[in-house]
């Protein structure tokens, strides 16, 4: 297995995660909260590596980038695993409960993910997209296979939740060409609900609005974080490091443990759509 990077060891054969703002402390022959960094005699490994969940050749729009070669598509894929632990997951199968298909996942090699995104070139590919679960659980297959993208003229494209310390994120940040954020809420308690960090995220959108094209997503789910309120809030906080910052307002379906929860409806998006495009232009 691929040991991980960003981590240190501790007393007897523990050793403390780094990769994220959770600073998992794990014993031997356990995992941190991602499931897929593991302590194996006081290394750390990244047991993911390669393990591909899913692949597919995907239009930009779906990932969803807006402004970033509209009209294309992009090679999409996934691994296992997420640092996040969210109820109304909608991808829960890779994410979160994963372990039957881990075991017959195939792993890919960063030169053959690297040479499917060359073939697709044709069918109108521009490179790579880590996305599905969270890419970031993923770091070290993401870095390699990013570094070879760049290598061969293509683009680099990461959809996540954001949740990641600075340190990883500035190695990762010059190789990546495009990222779609999670801005799943805009409250301490929201976060706190997902296992997450509200402020770690709000660092890494503002650390990658620097250096690449960003957009953002918010999941607006019933009773949750769909008041106009909130939504102000996160649209002027958006609007503070650029008011042409494209934000996505997405339904919720019933999904993982919110699924007896009724859909999001249409005109929830469309009010909230307003009151955002009072703070930003493109929304």
């Amino acid at each position: 297995m691929n040991e991980a990077q960003f981590y240190a060891r501790a007393d007897g054969k523990a050793v403390v995660c780094a990769l994220c703002p959770h600073n998992c402390s794990i014993n031997d022959g356990q995992a941190g909260i991602c499931g897929v960094r593991q302590n194996k005699g006081g290394t750390l490994y990244a047991a993911g590596y390669g393990l591909v969940s899913s692949i597919a050749l995907d239009p930009i729009e779906k990932k969803p980038l807006y402004m970033f070669h509209p009209g294309k598509n992009v090679l999409s894929i996934g691994g296992f695993g997420c640092n996040l632990h969210c109820p109304f997951c909608q991808n829960c199968e890779i994410s979160l409960e994963y372990k039957s298909r881990w075991e017959s996942a195939e792993r890919l090699s960063p030169e053959k993910i690297v040479a499917l995104a060359k073939y697709y070139v044709p069918e109108r590919n521009i490179g790579i997209a880590y996305t599905y679960n969270e890419p970031f659980v993923g770091y070290e297959f993401v870095y390699d296979c990013a570094k070879l993208v760049c290598e061969a003229g293509l683009k680099n494209v990461l959809v996540t939740n954001g949740t990641i310390s600075p340190e990883p994120l500035e190695k990762l940040l010059p190789y990546i060409d495009a990222m779609n954020i999670d801005l799943k809420g805009f409250t301490n308690r929201f976060y706190k609900n997902l296992g997450g960090d509200f402020e770690a995220v709000k660092e890494t959108i503002k650390a990658a609005y620097k250096r690449c094209h960003i957009e953002i997503t918010t999941l607006i789910i019933p009773g949750e974080n769909d008041s106009d309120e909130e939504i102000a809030s996160l649209a002027k906080w958006l609007a503070s490091l650029d008011r042409a910052i494209f934000l996505h307002l997405t339904r919720f379906y019933p999904r993982h443990k919110y699924s007896d929860k009724a859909p999001t409806t249409q005109d929830t998006i469309l009010r909230l759509r307003e009151v955002a495009k009072k703070y930003l232009e493109n929304v």
